[in-house]
């Protein structure tokens, strides 16, 4: 069905300027991030792209710079899976940047073998949720100083297939890859809803998106089967220019101004999962994402 939408949907396109604005996006060295950069540079945004390589970080960047001929991009290190990490990020942004008009929480990692973050979570909740929950948080007084503002968080319709295990939510008991993936990409959608409701009355808006099946970097980890699958459906596929194009429109389509906590798919709105819409669920996640990572955020 989606293969289907693809092949007829109309192209959404916009000329808005983002001219005086600070965007901060993770993951921005590769793929959907990089071509987010380099379309919001083109717009006039100041970029910074936070990489967890730097070295890769350096040469996305003077690509973003040479593609949208906008010198106002830096890269800065960031490594999600790493508490301290994103702590030390957010204390040099939070003092080096005015201001963050709009944060693009990314980066993510997809069914990939088993293994932890620095502090001890599996490594897709780690990275997918509790790394930009823990982001967020940090820098949210800038956010709301820097209002009108937004904040999107790309997740996937994986999240459909997506379960939230409270008692164990590092899949130390028993551990399926495409399980923990879809558990992450709910708890994007989650966390998107439950920031919503905490954001109202601050012109901060909160977006959660599905970016489409796109060709990236993130199916090496995929199995023979899975990868022979995959190029059969490359036709129906995304590339990261496409793929991109939701993640933009949630940063600057002004009729999503007054819009909040939604979920959204090819450049519109979408329906998320029953589960995505458990509001006792999302407080529970959201009350354990500040026990795990030690933080007040009420």
């Amino acid at each position: 069905m989606q293969a289907i939408r693809n092949l007829f949907r109309a192209s959404w396109s916009s000329p808005q300027r983002l001219d005086e604005k600070t965007v901060l996006i993770t993951g921005a060295n590769t793929g959907i991030g990089k071509e987010t950069a380099i379309d919001l540079a083109k717009r006039g945004a100041r970029i910074i792209m936070a990489c967890r390589d730097i070295e890769r970080g350096q040469a996305a960047l003077k690509e973003v710079i040479e593609a949208s001929a906008n010198p106002n991009v830096a890269c800065m290190k960031l490594d999600l899976s790493d508490t301290n990490s994103i702590r030390e990020f957010a204390d040099s942004f939070n003092k080096g940047e005015e201001k963050l008009n709009i944060l693009i929480n990314n980066a993510g990692v997809m069914v990939c073998p088993y293994g932890k973050t620095a502090d001890g979570f599996e490594m897709q909740i780690g990275v997918n949720h509790m790394g930009h929950f823990l982001l967020t948080f940090l820098l949210l007084d800038l956010i709301k100083k820097s209002a009108p503002a937004r904040i999107i968080n790309v997740s996937s319709m994986a999240h459909q297939f997506g379960s939230i295990n409270l008692e164990d939510i590092n899949s130390e008991k028993s551990y399926d890859k495409q399980k923990a993936y879809a558990q992450s990409k709910l708890a994007n959608v989650l966390f998107t809803r439950s920031l919503a409701k905490r954001l109202q009355g601050t012109s901060v808006s909160a977006y959660s998106l599905h970016p489409g099946v796109v060709q990236t970097d993130l199916w090496r980890h995929l199995n023979g089967p899975q990868q022979f699958v995959m190029k059969v459906a490359r036709p129906f596929t995304k590339n990261s220019t496409e793929g991109a194009q939701t993640s933009i429109y949630c940063a600057v389509e002004p009729s999503l101004e007054n819009e909040s906590g939604g979920y959204y798919s090819d450049c519109a709105p979408a329906k998320c999962s029953a589960k995505a819409q458990d509001d006792d669920m999302a407080q529970s996640l959201w009350e354990l994402s500040c026990q795990k990572l030690d933080i007040r955020w009420e």
